[in-house]
């Protein structure tokens, strides 16, 4: 490796070091001003049987039981942050999708009506494999075998669907996933015509929700970090992966280097629609059930996440681990209205106002970058 190559490889890690140390330091910033101002609340004490359950401590007062309290940090505490981590996961997994197409120099705004179609279509199978559904006597692995292969199935086709429109159509990505957001939100719709489904096999629920002994779901929050690793593998160590930043930092460039640009633009939108099946598989799962209502909203916070986290609108930036940390930062916000007692509804204002600045972040510092070159050169 010649000595050029080697400063490349080198300023690109320097580059990806930065980006996540500085989120880090934005989660450790936030988690001390939540535990510092957020306060404590009193909440009752909990201990595990002989059967390995978590009960509530009762003492006797005046000859009758009363639970006992204790005051703990409102957001340091197991059961806020173990809450945390679960919703984190299901943003999570959907955000690093997110950022392989903003990467490309792509977006998806129909990601949260993928989200919606397959989770009630999961629903549906898993529901004919439940307590009082037709195939209700049929194998546990393979009703779980087959609501897992329907999830990602129908994340799937949705991500060729919309890939396949953008190449052939030429058509702004925008418009494509403005116009499918509707079709995936209003086929949910519907197919279960507004009614919730549930009565899921207690195997598969059970499997979603295995807990250590504080509550954390293990399963949303291993499957999230497995997603992180593959996705930095691909994007980091692999060709097709170098691919993804050079189509998003000069698509045409990339295209006279020999790169198949629509290829790469077709991955991008079936890795985000995968994704989004993935998501919606562990949320039925945790959640025992499934409506065309759900994933409302979910395009800004996954969008907001892969953004804060690091990737840049105009293409060629961005990583698993700062969409990873992108999540955490905004379900930390929105965790922190909570715990500070702030209207609710200022919420999606705050996380509006972080895509804003985020992007003015990135745009300020391509500037920089761009003038700093101008200057060496």
């Amino acid at each position: 490796m010649d000595t050029a190559k080697r400063l490349t490889v080198r300023a690109r890690l320097a580059i990806f070091g930065m980006q996540e140390v500085s989120l880090v330091l934005v989660v450790l910033f936030l988690g001390l001003i939540l535990t510092f101002f957020g306060g404590t609340v009193k909440v009752p004490k909990l201990q595990v049987n002989e059967r390995g359950e978590r009960e509530r401590v009762f003492q006797l007062i005046n000859g009758e039981r009363v639970p006992v309290l204790e005051e703990k940090n409102k957001f340091l505490n197991a059961a806020n942050l173990t809450q945390l981590a679960k919703d984190t996961s299901f943003i999570g997994i959907m955000a690093v999708g997110a950022t392989f197409i903003i990467i490309a120099g792509q977006i998806d705004l129909s990601v949260g009506a993928i989200y919606a179609l397959a989770s009630v279509l999961g629903a549906m199978v898993f529901r004919a494999f439940g307590p009082s559904g037709s195939l209700a006597n049929a194998s546990p692995a393979g009703a779980l075998a087959v609501g897992i292969l329907i999830c990602l199935l129908v994340g799937l086709l949705a991500g060729v669907l919309n890939g396949t429109m953008v190449v052939a159509l030429r058509v702004h990505p925008f418009i494509i996933t403005l116009g499918t957001m509707a079709i995936y939100r209003g086929a949910a719709f519907v197919i279960t015509s507004g009614q919730s489904i549930g009565e899921f096999p207690e195997t598969f629920r059970s499997l979603i929700r295995w807990e250590t002994g504080d509550g954390l779901s293990l399963v949303p929050l291993g499957v999230m970090l497995a997603v992180v690793l593959i996705a930095t593998f691909y994007l980091t160590c692999l060709v097709p992966g170098r691919h993804i930043y050079a189509v998003g930092g000069n698509e045409q460039a990339a295209q006279f280097s020999g790169i198949r640009t629509k290829r790469v633009k077709l991955k991008v939108f079936i890795f985000s629609g995968i994704t989004a099946g993935v998501a919606a598989l562990l949320a039925i799962g945790y959640y025992g059930s499934a409506t065309s209502g759900d994933g409302q909203g979910y395009e800004l916070d996954v969008i907001a996440a892969a953004v804060v986290g690091g990737a840049s609108l105009s293409g060629g930036k961005g990583s698993a681990l700062g969409a990873l940390l992108g999540a955490l930062i905004i379900k930390m916000i929105d965790n922190g209205i909570v715990i500070l007692g702030i209207d609710q509804n200022y919420s999606r204002i705050i996380i509006g106002a972080a895509v804003i600045l985020a992007v003015v972040l990135d745009q300020f510092g391509s500037w920089w970058a761009r003038r700093r070159m101008s200057r060496e050169s």
